[in-house]
Protein backbone atom coordinates (compact mmCIF):
# COMPACT_ATOMS: atom_id res chain seq x y z
CA UNK A 1 0.00 0.00 0.00
CA UNK A 2 1.64 3.36 -1.12
CA UNK A 3 0.64 6.27 1.24
CA UNK A 4 0.71 10.17 1.48
CA UNK A 5 2.45 12.71 4.01
CA UNK A 6 -0.82 15.06 3.77
CA UNK A 7 1.41 17.55 4.76
CA UNK A 8 3.67 17.40 1.80
CA UNK A 9 1.41 15.47 -0.67
CA UNK A 10 3.96 12.97 -1.15
CA UNK A 11 3.86 9.33 -1.52
CA UNK A 12 6.17 6.84 0.21
CA UNK A 13 6.87 6.42 -3.61
CA UNK A 14 7.66 9.79 -4.83
CA UNK A 15 10.09 10.44 -1.85
CA UNK A 16 11.77 6.97 -2.84
CA UNK A 17 12.15 7.76 -6.54
CA UNK A 18 13.36 10.88 -5.69
CA UNK A 19 16.31 9.65 -3.25
CA UNK A 20 16.81 6.62 -6.41
CA UNK A 21 16.73 9.26 -9.38
CA UNK A 22 17.09 12.66 -8.39
CA UNK A 23 13.86 13.63 -10.20
CA UNK A 24 10.33 13.43 -10.16
CA UNK A 25 7.89 14.87 -12.55
CA UNK A 26 4.60 16.74 -11.02
CA UNK A 27 1.78 15.99 -14.09
CA UNK A 28 -0.30 18.52 -14.44
CA UNK A 29 1.07 21.16 -11.76
CA UNK A 30 -0.57 23.90 -13.90
CA UNK A 31 -4.02 24.35 -14.98
CA UNK A 32 -4.73 24.88 -18.70
CA UNK A 33 -5.28 28.45 -17.47
CA UNK A 34 -2.32 29.27 -16.06
CA UNK A 35 -0.35 27.61 -18.65
CA UNK A 36 -2.03 29.87 -21.45
CA UNK A 37 -1.31 33.24 -18.85
CA UNK A 38 2.00 32.67 -18.52
CA UNK A 39 2.62 31.63 -22.25
CA UNK A 40 0.10 35.29 -23.02
CA UNK A 41 3.16 37.04 -20.88
CA UNK A 42 6.20 35.35 -22.90
CA UNK A 43 4.40 36.67 -26.01
CA UNK A 44 4.92 39.94 -24.87
CA UNK A 45 8.87 39.75 -23.91
CA UNK A 46 9.93 37.26 -26.33
CA UNK A 47 11.46 40.02 -28.65
CA UNK A 48 13.65 41.14 -25.58
CA UNK A 49 17.08 40.56 -26.54
CA UNK A 50 20.43 39.83 -24.59
CA UNK A 51 20.94 41.95 -21.63
CA UNK A 52 18.04 44.37 -22.35
CA UNK A 53 15.86 45.28 -20.17
CA UNK A 54 12.05 44.81 -19.81
CA UNK A 55 10.77 46.53 -16.70
CA UNK A 56 12.55 44.05 -13.81
CA UNK A 57 12.81 41.75 -16.52
CA UNK A 58 16.11 41.23 -17.52
CA UNK A 59 17.35 39.11 -21.22
CA UNK A 60 20.44 36.85 -20.64
CA UNK A 61 22.05 33.82 -21.94
CA UNK A 62 24.51 31.61 -19.63
CA UNK A 63 26.74 30.59 -22.38
CA UNK A 64 25.56 32.18 -25.79
CA UNK A 65 23.11 32.20 -27.92
CA UNK A 66 23.16 28.78 -29.09
CA UNK A 67 21.55 27.84 -25.56
CA UNK A 68 18.61 30.05 -26.58
CA UNK A 69 16.68 32.94 -24.86
CA UNK A 70 16.29 33.60 -20.57
CA UNK A 71 14.19 35.81 -19.42
CA UNK A 72 15.91 36.16 -15.78
CA UNK A 73 13.75 37.52 -13.01
CA UNK A 74 10.53 35.94 -14.76
CA UNK A 75 8.36 36.86 -11.87
CA UNK A 76 8.79 40.84 -12.05
CA UNK A 77 6.37 39.86 -15.23
CA UNK A 78 3.55 39.74 -13.70
CA UNK A 79 0.73 37.82 -11.96
CA UNK A 80 0.96 34.72 -13.98
CA UNK A 81 4.74 34.44 -13.15
CA UNK A 82 3.77 35.78 -9.46
CA UNK A 83 1.61 32.67 -8.53
CA UNK A 84 4.39 30.62 -9.55
CA UNK A 85 6.15 31.75 -6.23
CA UNK A 86 4.45 29.61 -4.13
CA UNK A 87 2.51 27.51 -6.33
CA UNK A 88 0.41 24.50 -3.60
CA UNK A 89 1.50 21.70 -6.53
CA UNK A 90 5.41 22.20 -5.22
CA UNK A 91 5.86 24.03 -2.25
CA UNK A 92 5.27 21.92 0.46
CA UNK A 93 7.60 19.13 -1.97
CA UNK A 94 10.07 21.85 -2.20
CA UNK A 95 10.09 22.59 1.65
CA UNK A 96 10.50 18.54 2.38
CA UNK A 97 13.07 17.64 0.20
CA UNK A 98 15.08 20.78 1.26
CA UNK A 99 14.52 19.42 4.47
CA UNK A 100 13.08 23.28 5.78
CA UNK A 101 9.33 21.67 6.67
CA UNK A 102 10.33 20.48 9.95
CA UNK A 103 9.12 21.49 13.46
CA UNK A 104 12.73 22.08 14.77
CA UNK A 105 14.18 23.92 11.63
CA UNK A 106 15.33 27.63 12.26
CA UNK A 107 14.26 28.48 9.18
CA UNK A 108 14.84 32.48 10.53
CA UNK A 109 12.48 34.39 8.17
CA UNK A 110 11.00 31.37 5.83
CA UNK A 111 11.38 27.92 4.75
CA UNK A 112 12.94 28.65 1.50
CA UNK A 113 14.33 31.13 -1.10
CA UNK A 114 14.29 31.38 -4.82
CA UNK A 115 17.67 32.32 -5.69
CA UNK A 116 16.80 32.60 -9.22
CA UNK A 117 14.24 32.45 -11.58
CA UNK A 118 13.83 32.38 -15.32
CA UNK A 119 11.63 31.28 -18.00
CA UNK A 120 13.34 29.87 -21.44
CA UNK A 121 12.44 29.69 -24.75
CA UNK A 122 14.93 27.87 -27.14
CA UNK A 123 14.04 27.29 -30.87
CA UNK A 124 15.49 24.66 -33.94
CA UNK A 125 19.73 24.17 -33.16
CA UNK A 126 19.17 25.30 -29.21
CA UNK A 127 20.33 23.59 -26.39
CA UNK A 128 22.26 23.36 -23.16
CA UNK A 129 24.55 21.26 -22.02
CA UNK A 130 24.22 18.40 -19.54
CA UNK A 131 26.30 20.08 -16.39
CA UNK A 132 26.69 19.35 -12.84
CA UNK A 133 26.24 15.93 -10.69
CA UNK A 134 27.67 14.49 -7.72
CA UNK A 135 30.72 14.09 -8.36
CA UNK A 136 31.26 17.86 -7.99
CA UNK A 137 30.01 17.95 -4.22
CA UNK A 138 29.24 21.93 -4.29
CA UNK A 139 27.59 22.61 -1.11
CA UNK A 140 24.96 24.99 -2.50
CA UNK A 141 23.30 21.84 -4.97
CA UNK A 142 23.84 19.08 -2.23
CA UNK A 143 22.11 16.02 -2.34
CA UNK A 144 22.18 14.36 1.52
CA UNK A 145 19.96 12.46 3.03
CA UNK A 146 19.97 11.75 7.48
CA UNK A 147 18.26 10.78 10.18
CA UNK A 148 15.07 9.84 7.53
CA UNK A 149 15.31 13.38 6.33
CA UNK A 150 16.15 14.97 2.98
CA UNK A 151 19.05 18.19 3.03
CA UNK A 152 19.33 19.14 0.06
CA UNK A 153 21.11 22.34 -1.29
CA UNK A 154 18.68 23.45 -3.87
CA UNK A 155 15.79 21.79 -5.62
CA UNK A 156 14.44 23.04 -8.84
CA UNK A 157 10.91 22.73 -10.22
CA UNK A 158 10.83 22.89 -14.28
CA UNK A 159 7.57 23.93 -15.96
CA UNK A 160 7.29 22.97 -19.23
CA UNK A 161 4.86 25.72 -20.75
CA UNK A 162 3.93 23.42 -23.98
CA UNK A 163 4.07 19.98 -25.01
CA UNK A 164 7.71 18.94 -25.12
CA UNK A 165 8.21 15.79 -26.77
CA UNK A 166 10.91 13.53 -28.82
CA UNK A 167 12.63 16.36 -30.95
CA UNK A 168 11.67 19.45 -29.21
CA UNK A 169 14.73 19.34 -26.94
CA UNK A 170 13.08 18.62 -23.92
CA UNK A 171 15.24 18.45 -20.41
CA UNK A 172 18.00 15.30 -19.86
CA UNK A 173 18.91 13.44 -16.99
CA UNK A 174 21.07 11.41 -15.82
CA UNK A 175 18.93 9.39 -13.38
CA UNK A 176 20.99 8.88 -10.03
CA UNK A 177 24.05 11.02 -11.35
CA UNK A 178 22.86 13.17 -7.90
CA UNK A 179 24.81 10.46 -6.11
CA UNK A 180 27.80 9.65 -8.08
CA UNK A 181 31.43 10.17 -6.70
CA UNK A 182 32.96 9.49 -10.60
CA UNK A 183 32.44 11.63 -13.08
CA UNK A 184 30.70 10.66 -16.20
CA UNK A 185 32.93 8.90 -18.48
CA UNK A 186 31.53 10.48 -21.54
CA UNK A 187 30.76 14.28 -20.37
CA UNK A 188 32.59 16.29 -22.52
CA UNK A 189 33.75 19.86 -20.57
CA UNK A 190 32.87 21.90 -24.05
CA UNK A 191 29.78 21.57 -23.09
CA UNK A 192 27.56 22.93 -26.21
CA UNK A 193 29.16 19.97 -28.68
CA UNK A 194 26.55 17.39 -29.59
CA UNK A 195 28.03 14.79 -27.45
CA UNK A 196 27.00 16.58 -24.58
CA UNK A 197 23.75 17.72 -25.77
CA UNK A 198 21.95 14.02 -26.80
CA UNK A 199 20.92 10.74 -24.96
CA UNK A 200 23.18 9.22 -27.98
CA UNK A 201 26.47 11.18 -27.24
CA UNK A 202 26.61 10.70 -23.22
CA UNK A 203 25.17 6.76 -22.11
CA UNK A 204 22.79 6.70 -19.12
CA UNK A 205 20.89 9.83 -20.25
CA UNK A 206 17.12 9.85 -20.59
CA UNK A 207 15.24 12.92 -22.17
CA UNK A 208 11.94 13.79 -19.68
CA UNK A 209 8.82 14.76 -21.75
CA UNK A 210 6.22 17.10 -20.51
CA UNK A 211 2.83 17.77 -21.34
CA UNK A 212 2.28 21.71 -20.79
CA UNK A 213 1.54 21.88 -17.55
CA UNK A 214 3.94 19.11 -16.00
CA UNK A 215 6.39 20.26 -14.09
CA UNK A 216 9.82 18.18 -13.15
CA UNK A 217 11.45 18.79 -9.06
CA UNK A 218 14.75 17.50 -9.62
CA UNK A 219 17.81 18.35 -7.16
CA UNK A 220 20.30 20.78 -8.61
CA UNK A 221 23.34 17.91 -8.22
CA UNK A 222 21.77 15.38 -10.84
CA UNK A 223 23.17 15.68 -13.93
CA UNK A 224 21.12 18.13 -16.35
CA UNK A 225 20.98 20.09 -19.30
CA UNK A 226 18.43 19.95 -22.71
CA UNK A 227 18.54 18.03 -26.14
CA UNK A 228 19.09 19.98 -28.50
CA UNK A 229 15.59 20.80 -30.22
CA UNK A 230 15.42 19.84 -34.18
CA UNK A 231 11.48 20.42 -34.06
CA UNK A 232 10.14 23.87 -35.70
CA UNK A 233 8.81 26.32 -33.31
CA UNK A 234 9.46 26.79 -29.68
CA UNK A 235 10.48 25.06 -26.48
CA UNK A 236 9.02 27.22 -23.68
CA UNK A 237 9.77 26.32 -19.96
CA UNK A 238 10.31 28.33 -16.73
CA UNK A 239 12.68 27.27 -13.85
CA UNK A 240 12.25 28.60 -9.93
CA UNK A 241 15.72 27.42 -8.07
CA UNK A 242 14.81 27.34 -4.32
CA UNK A 243 17.02 26.84 -1.20
CA UNK A 244 17.29 27.58 2.44
CA UNK A 245 16.25 30.60 3.58
CA UNK A 246 19.86 31.58 4.85
CA UNK A 247 20.80 31.35 0.93
CA UNK A 248 21.56 34.50 -1.38
CA UNK A 249 20.91 35.42 -4.99
CA UNK A 250 23.36 33.33 -7.79
CA UNK A 251 23.39 36.59 -9.81
CA UNK A 252 23.11 40.64 -8.93
CA UNK A 253 19.19 40.55 -9.61
CA UNK A 254 17.47 41.92 -6.85
CA UNK A 255 13.26 42.12 -6.38
CA UNK A 256 11.64 45.08 -6.74
CA UNK A 257 9.65 47.19 -4.13
CA UNK A 258 6.68 46.84 -6.02
CA UNK A 259 7.32 42.88 -6.69
CA UNK A 260 6.88 42.67 -2.39
CA UNK A 261 4.80 44.97 -2.10
CA UNK A 262 1.89 43.32 -3.96
CA UNK A 263 3.25 39.25 -2.79
CA UNK A 264 1.15 37.81 -0.02
CA UNK A 265 3.34 36.91 3.25
CA UNK A 266 4.93 33.72 2.32
CA UNK A 267 5.61 34.74 -1.37
CA UNK A 268 7.38 38.10 0.17
CA UNK A 269 9.28 35.87 2.33
CA UNK A 270 10.09 33.54 -0.25
CA UNK A 271 11.71 36.12 -2.26
CA UNK A 272 13.26 38.19 -0.04
CA UNK A 273 13.71 36.43 3.47
CA UNK A 274 16.43 38.84 5.12
CA UNK A 275 17.33 42.33 4.70
CA UNK A 276 19.67 43.04 1.40
CA UNK A 277 23.17 43.92 2.75
CA UNK A 278 23.83 45.83 -0.31
CA UNK A 279 20.64 47.43 -1.36
CA UNK A 280 19.45 51.06 -0.39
Amino acid sequence: MTTTDADSGLSEMDRYLFDLKGFIVLRGALSPEEVAACNETLDELQDIRPNEWRGHVHGHNFTGEHEGKNLQQIYEAGPAFEKLIDHPSWINKVTHFLGTDQPNFDGHHGPCFIDENFASIRGPGEAIGLHSGGQDRVTRCQFRYHDGRFHCGQINILMGLNDIGPGDGATMVVPGSHKSNIRHPNYDDQRMKDTATSVDGLPEAVEVHLNAGDAILFVDAIMHGSAKRVNEGQRRIAVYRYGPSWGFFRHPYRPSAGLLERLNPRARNIVMPHPDPVGP
